[in-house]
């Protein structure tokens, strides 16, 4: 918890605040220079030395709190259980590369606000620091990636690499292949810059990937034995979790490793950060299967295109992908339940449609409907190898639902057209953005991992990357919000119903 100083005067707190408004890197907002504002006063507090249990990731209010203050969620350091670790200078204090940056290292004050309200939680800011835990010709780093595809892990694996050798000198890093069972399988690979110099310019993982395989006392039985001191972990929410796993043991067993997760899910579903990696280039690509929908219905009389898109919890693809399109006349997202019989329901809008247009394009995100699906064909709830509740295909069940209410009820002709390119999204090479991104998300891992942090997995704060507690990520899941704008702006855009209540 972090607070002001007890006796200061006005003078001094409004002193105080002008010296703040120039100095601090603090994600937050000024309102526009009203200092009364209760975001400014979150600001203010991370000017006094922090006062938060680093081994305590629920750090809650005390009864010596006042009003003015935060929670610091901190990451686990390796000196929590090393204490006597020695540290050693920064290679990036010689870095030409670094030569003319104003602030090299990050401040162990400088944090980033989670919520900019009072008493809202923050994360320790992402970056360089002045001390590392680990001599460069010592490391011995690996990186595994887990999980499905998506776009830019090659590049993340590549700056993993060349963060390492670039910036801080090391040379042994190792790839494990084909996900957490090439820990025991003692399938590796070596990486450098030049092998992993044009990866980022291809789909999918040269790591090669699974689902499942976690054995936690086998895979940090490997890192021992092999000498491994930093473990780069690439995946979802399974992965984190098997991430959190593998950082407990190595504390248990009070062990020199640093644990550093980069999340990675094409859903945007992971919680905490403001965007997941992969994201953008998988709605930039869907746009492909929606223009090619569009161009297919409108081709034909009385032409109904369904596109499913990737969403098994969240409809961030659907929902975005929609809104940059254009061509989407309703989106339908697992967020938002939908009807497809009666006054207001699915059946109805597409029939008034096509009056209307003489053609309909339906977004559809694969967890959208599972309801409706699970009733009409008493499907067994089975799971894949990662513990995910395998679905049944909506768009095949929606297409079928679609042509039988237009046969029979409506005697109705209409030209269905079902366009699925729900692995095409997610097996593209990053988008320049997303390259972008992923460097950031990258070296900010290598940052952490050198100066001895453990534990955490890294990304965007509003607007700023943080290190974060790797239980963090994975106690919810990020979902559509359908009292936010966004929906709201989609709502606009479709002039879709927004089947909230059925009519009857």
């Amino acid at each position: 918890m972090i607070k002001a100083p007890n006796g200061s005067t006005k003078g001094q707190e409004a002193e105080k605040k002008e010296r703040v408004w120039s100095e601090t890197r603090l994600v937050g907002v000024s309102n526009n220079g009203k200092f009364n504002d209760i975001r400014w006063k979150s600001l203010i507090t991370c000017c006094y030395p922090i006062r938060a249990q680093t081994s305590n990731l629920s750090n809650t209010p005390t009864d010596e709190d006042d009003d003015e203050g935060f929670v610091l969620e901190d990451v686990p350091h390796l000196t929590n259980f090393l204490p006597d670790l020695p540290t050693y200078p920064n290679p990036l204090e010689y870095s030409q590369a670094y030569a003319i940056v104003k602030n090299t290292f990050v401040s162990s004050e400088d944090v980033v606000a989670h919520q900019a309200v009072q008493e809202g939680v923050h994360f320790r800011r992402a970056g360089p620091r002045e001390k590392v835990y680990f001599k460069p010709e010592e490391v011995r780093a690996c990186i595994v990636t887990c999980g499905g595809l998506c776009p830019g892990i090659n590049t993340v694996i590549r700056e993993i690499v060349c963060g390492l050798n670039f910036m801080y000198g090391v040379n042994n890093i190792l790839g494990i292949e084909g996900g957490y069972r090439g820990f025991y399988s003692r399938n590796t690979m070596e990486l450098t810059p030049k092998i992993v110099n044009d990866i980022h310019k291809r789909g999918g993982t040269i790591l090669q990937t699974s689902r499942g395989g976690h054995d936690t006392t086998k895979i940090v039985d490997n890192i021992q034995d092999r000498g491994i001191n930093q473990v780069y972990i690439i995946g979802g929410d399974g992965t984190q979790k098997g991430a959190a796993a593998i950082y407990k043991e190595v504390e248990r067993r009070r062990l020199h490793v640093a644990v550093a997760g980069i999340p990675k899910t094409i859903d945007n579903d992971i919680a905490v950060i403001d965007k997941s990696f992969g994201f953008d280039t998988a709605v930039e690509e869907a746009q492909r299967a929606i223009n090619a929908a569009h161009v297919e219905v409108e081709s034909v009389e009385n032409g109904v295109g369904i596109v499913k898109l990737m969403g098994r919890y969240s409809g961030f693809i659907a929902m975005f992908a929609t809104l940059a399109s254009r061509d989407v006349d309703c989106c339908l997202i697992p967020e938002s339940p939908f009807y497809l019989e009666g006054q207001g329901g699915l059946f109805e809008f597409i029939q008034q449609r096509l009056k209307e247009n003489g053609h309909v394009v339906i977004v559809l995100a694969e967890g959208a409907g599972q309801e409706y699906v699970s009733d009409s064909v008493n499907a067994v709830e089975e799971r894949d190898a990662s513990g995910n509740k395998l679905l049944i295909d909506i768009g095949q069940w929606l297409t079928q639902k679609i042509k039988n209410h237009f046969a029979t009820d409506k005697k109705m002709a209409i030209n269905m057209k079902y366009i699925d390119p729900t692995y095409m999204i997610r097996a593209v090479p990053s988008n320049a953005y997303d390259n972008i991104y992923c460097t950031l998300l990258a070296q900010s891992a290598v940052h952490g991992a050198m100066a001895g942090f453990s534990g955490f997995t890294v990304g965007p704060v509003n607007s700023r990357h943080a290190y974060i507690p790797i239980q963090r990520v994975t106690e919810a899941t990020n979902v559509v919000k359908l009292t936010d704008r966004m929906w709201a702006r989609l709502l606009a855009s479709t002039n879709q119903p927004t089947f909230l209540e059925k009519l009857e």
